[in-house]
């Protein structure tokens, strides 16, 4: 029998707010508590640092970004920079490797794979790029992927651009490299949120071999200081 993971689709958030739901999940998990959890949101928009993030690749002051509304974020996840905001599918999997594999490079193609199912569902060629994290389709760049492994438990995770507002990505060099990012809007690709969530979801069954299914406990995270 595949393995639970439960499912929260918590709709738009702030970027704290999500942060501060990852860190209890991943609490209730390292206590065994909860089960795996697949937690879909939508951010308000943010520019977030992960620990190999350099300077020069965010291309405005913390004072112009808070002029333009965005917020500005520190994370211990991998990568660099990437912007989140509305439009897009952010996907934040707090999973337990050694009920999987303990293979952190496994677990990220994991994810490049179940986005690359997904895309297929609209017939969008997804791809991998040698040497590179992420997700493309014709050369560029449609979802950003960022991890955090802490004792095997996974956190942060990937964002898949629906109808985002690419403008807002003038602000950074995304993920460090100059290449191009695009939206599932602009390569003609119609799909609602709702269709792609459920693209996502069925990949992500799939490849982590796993049955989605909403919490048995609704207020269980109340039990998790």
């Amino acid at each position: 029998m595949p393995r639970l993971c439960e499912l929260r689709d918590v709709g738009l958030t702030g970027y704290a707010e999500g942060l501060t739901l990852q860190r209890r999940l991943v609490a209730g998990r390292k206590a065994g508590l909860i089960p795996d959890q697949l937690v879909f949101t939508e951010h308000r928009p943010v520019i977030t640092q992960g620990r190999n993030a350099k300077a020069a690749n965010l291309l405005a002051s913390p004072d112009l970004l808070s002029r333009a509304g965005i917020d500005l974020h520190a994370t211990n996840r991998g990568g660099d920079v990437t912007f989140h905001g509305p439009g897009q599918l952010v996907g934040y999997p707090i999973l337990d490797l050694k009920d999987w594999k303990r293979d952190a490079v496994a677990y990220v193609r994991a994810l490049e794979e179940v986005l690359i199912g997904a895309l297929g569902e609209f017939g969008l060629p997804g791809e991998r790029a040698a040497g590179m994290t992420g997700v493309w389709v014709r050369g560029a760049k449609v979802a950003a992927i960022g991890v955090h492994l802490s004792r095997w438990v996974t956190s942060h995770g990937f964002a898949l651009n629906i109808d985002t507002d690419l403008d807002y990505f003038r602000y950074i060099v995304p993920c460090g490299l100059t290449l191009p990012v695009t939206s599932l809007r602009s390569l003609a690709c119609q799909a609602s949120r709702a269709a792609v969530t459920g693209a996502v979801r069925k990949h992500f069954e799939r490849v982590f071999d796993c049955r989605l299914a909403e919490p048995v406990e609704p207020q269980q995270l109340e039990r998790i200081a």
